[in-house]
């Protein structure tokens, strides 16, 4: 074993680890929240994205849908993080500024790219108040989830 396939098979558990921990964290923060605040309906809200309004009257293969698009959501989240992470030595080293910061950009990737271009075509104007609640959600239940995890298991 060389040095180069070596120090690759160190990276990918830490790429992995990292991605993994931070989108599963971020997503269960996020999907909690998210109940919290709007109620047992948001994975149908969340597969809407993919099917159309139709999918407010889908059954649990839809509801799943809606869990499963959330957490493939989050881990893509985690994965740009940690692939920004490589090159960007500060994301590592200032994991609560960053992650903060990562937070505000994942809100407004959301609300101003993905939801526009989904099946239900989501836009504004936004009510002060629910902008304040989503920026915060992302900024600390994911935003922080990802940078710490990104951290930790690039020691």
């Amino acid at each position: 074993m060389n040095a180069a396939s070596a120090a690759l098979s160190v990276e990918k558990p830490k790429a992995l680890s990292s991605v993994f921990v931070g989108g599963l964290t971020a997503g269960v923060l996020d999907l909690t929240s998210a109940f919290i605040i709007y109620g047992w309906g948001v994975p149908r809200a969340i597969a809407s994205g993919l099917l159309g309004r139709s999918a407010f009257q889908g059954g649990s293969a839809t509801y799943v849908l809606g869990i499963v698009l959330h957490f493939l959501i989050a881990l893509s989240a985690a994965a740009v993080y940690y692939a920004a992470s490589r090159k960007l030595e500060f994301l590592k080293e200032h994991p609560l500024v960053c992650g903060l910061f990562y937070g505000i950009a994942v809100f407004l990737v959301m609300n101003l790219i993905v939801l526009p271009l989904s099946a239900i075509h989501s836009r504004g104007p936004f009510p002060l108040n629910g902008l304040i609640q989503g920026l915060l959600v992302h900024m600390f239940c994911i935003g922080l989830p990802i940078s710490f995890s990104v951290r930790q298991f690039s020691k």
